[in-house]
C-alpha cells in the first residue's frame, strides 16, 4: 500500500521542468524517502537504474575512470549488463548516497549531459552535505523530506483533500468546528500523536486498524538511530552525542525545557559536547529551538545559540522513548502527567518545522515570562503559544499588550479547545498547527 506524500507533487513539478537539474532528496533515516522515489520512477520513466551504495559495495568502483557521464554508464554497464539506459527516458536512483559521497561529482555532468534524470538520497545526509555541496554546485536541486505530517496522516486514513479545505475554511473565518468534526480530528490527532510519522509506523497502524506493533517498531527506529549515531558519527565522540539523545526526553518532562549539557552525564561541560547538538541536527533526528535575546524582529542572528530547548523530529521516537506506564496511558488517551506538555511542544515544534519554519522562544530571565514559539510575518512578530491544560495566557496577553514589543500585535493559542478569536488572541486546536503557515500567509491579521 503506497501512502501518498507531498513530496509526490514536488517529483511530479521537476519532471515536469525542461531545465531540471539532478535532484538530491534528503532526510533522516525511515521517512519514506525511497519508497516516495520508487513509485515516481515507476509511473514516469520505461527504465530505472537504483544502484544502493549501502547493500552494494561493489558500484564504489563506476566512479574510477571518471565522473563523466559516459564513464559511470560503461562502469554500470560492466557490473550488471542487464541495465538499460534509454535516452530521454531513463532514471538514475543513488540511494544511500552518504555511504558514497564521491558520486556527487558526476552530477555537473549529468546535467550538461542531459540524457537521463539523476534523483539521490540517503539518510544522515546533513553530515556529509558539505562534501556533496563542494561536489556539485550549481548542478543539482534539494529537496528535504519528513516524516508524515498530520495532513499526510489524514490522507492515509482516506480523508481527501476537501476534508482539509473544510478545516482550513474554519481557520479563515474563525467559526467553530461542528462536534462530530471536532471529535473525529481530536481522536485522529491523539492517534498521530502516539503513533509520529514514521511511514513504517503509519502504515501499519492503517492496515491492521489497532495500535499493535507500533510500539515495537518505534523502538527498533530508535535502536536504528543510535546504531547509526555509532556507524556514522566521525571525529566526535559517540557516547557524548548518545547521551545527549537519550537526556531529550527526561529533560523535555521538566517545567523549564531549556536543554542542559550538565544534566547529559555526571560532570558533563559544554565544552566537552561542543558538535553533539548540531550532529544529531544535522543528522535529521532532532529540531533545535533557540532561546531569542529578546522578542523582536528579525528572528534570524537574534539569539543565543547557548540557550536552546531540543525536540525530537518525530513524535513517535518521543513516546518510543517514554516510560512503559506512559506509553500505556498515550495508548488509552489518558493521563498524560509531566509528559502532557513535552508531547504537544514536541508536535507543534515538529509541525512548524516540516512547514519550512525554524524554531524560536524566549524565557526572559528576571520575570516568569516565557514563550513556547515565534514565528513571523511580512511585519509582525507572531508569539505561539501551546496550552496543555485550560487557563489564563498571561504571557502571551503580556507580549501583545506591552509597549515593549512593538512587533508584537496579535498571537496565537494551540489547544484542546475549538476555533475562537479574543483580545488579539487567535485560537486554535493543535490538530490545526500544520495550516499555521497558510493561514499567516492568506489572511491579512492585525
Amino acid at each position: 500500500m503506497y501512502m501518498s506524500r507531498k513530496a509526490d507533487r514536488f517529483l511530479d513539478e521537476w519532471k515536469h521542468d525542461a531545465d531540471r537539474k539532478p535532484l538530491i532528496i534528503k532526510g533522516s533515516r525511515q521517512v519514506g524517502k525511497t519508497e516516495t522515489i520508487r513509485h515516481f520512477a515507476a509511473k514516469n520513466y520505461e527504465s530505472v537504474i537504483e544502484i544502493n551504495f549501502v547493500e552494494e559495495p561493489k558500484y564504489e568502483k563506476i566512479t574510477s575512470d571518471g565522473y563523466k557521464t559516459d564513464d559511470i554508464i560503461r562502469n554500470i554497464s560492466l557490473l550488471d549488463p542487464s541495465k538499460r539506459f534509454i535516452e530521454g527516458k531513463t532514471l538514475i536512483f543513488f540511494d544511500e548516497l552518504q555511504k558514497f559521497p564521491d558520486i556527487a561529482t558526476s552530477l555537473k555532468f549529468f546535467k550538461q549531459d542531459g540524457r537521463f534524470d539523476v534523483i539521490c538520497s540517503g539518510s544522515m545526509l546533513g553530515l556529509n552535505y558539505r562534501k556533496i555541496e563542494s561536489n556539485s554546485v550549481g548542478y543539482k536541486s534539494d529537496y528535504v523530506m519528513y516524516s508524515m505530517d498530520f495532513e499526510e496522516f489524514l490522507w492515509a486514513k482516506g480523508y481527501d483533500a476537501s476534508f482539509v479545505e473544510r478545516l482550513y475554511g474554519h481557520m479563515a473565518e474563525i467559526t467553530a468546528i461542528s462536534e462530530t468534526e471536532f471529535s473525529v480530528c481530536r481522536s485522529m490527532f491523539l492517534n498521530y500523536c502516539v503513533l509520529g510519522g514514521m511511514p513504517a509506523v503509519v502504515g501499519n497502524y492503517i492496515t491492521k486498524g489497532t495500535f499493535e506493533g507500533s510500539l515495537e517498531t518505534q523502538r527498533q527506529l530508535v535502536a536504528d538511530y543510535k546504531e547509526d549515531i555509532r556507524k556514522y558519527a566521525e571525529g566526535i565522540d559517540q557516547t557524548r552525542i548518545l547521551n545527549v539523545f537519550n537526556r531529550i526526553t527526561p529533560q523535555l518532562a521538566k517545567e523549564n525545557k531549556k536543554f542542559q549539557i550538565s544534566k547529559a552525564a555526571p560532570g558533563a561541560r559544554f565544552k566537552d559536547y561542543r558538535g553533539c547538538i548540531e550532529w544529531l541536527v544535522d543528522a535529521g533526528m532532532v529540531n533545535i529551538c533557540y532561546c531569542m535575546n529578546f522578542p523582536k524582529l528579525p528572528l534570524g542572528g537574534n539569539f543565543d545559540d547557548n540557550k536552546y530547548k531540543l525536540y525530537f523530529a518525530d513524535t513517535g521516537l518521543l513516546v518510543a522513548m517514554l516510560d512503559e506506564e506512559a506509553q500505556d496511558d498515550l495508548r488509552a488517551n489518558k493521563n498524560l502527567g509531566v509528559y502532557k506538555g513535552a508531547l504537544y511542544e514536541n508536535i507543534v515544534g515538529e509541525a512548524l518545522v516540516k512547514s519550512g519554519y525554524s524554531l524560536y522562544y524566549y524565557k526572559r530571565e528576571d520575570s516568569p515570562l516565557e514563550e513556547d514559539f515565534f514565528v513571523r510575518t511580512a511585519n509582525s512578530l507572531v508569539p505561539v503559544e501551546v496550552k496543555a491544560a485550560n487557563g489564563r495566557s498571561k504571557s502571551l496577553r503580556t507580549l501583545i499588550e506591552s509597549e515593549h514589543y512593538p512587533d508584537i500585535r496579535f498571537g496565537i493559542k494551540l489547544s484542546s479547545g475549538n476555533i475562537g478569536y479574543s483580545d488579539n488572541i487567535y485560537t486554535f486546536p493543535y490538530f490545526c498547527a500544520f495550516l499555521l503557515k497558510r493561514y499567516l500567509k492568506e489572511n491579512n491579521l492585525k
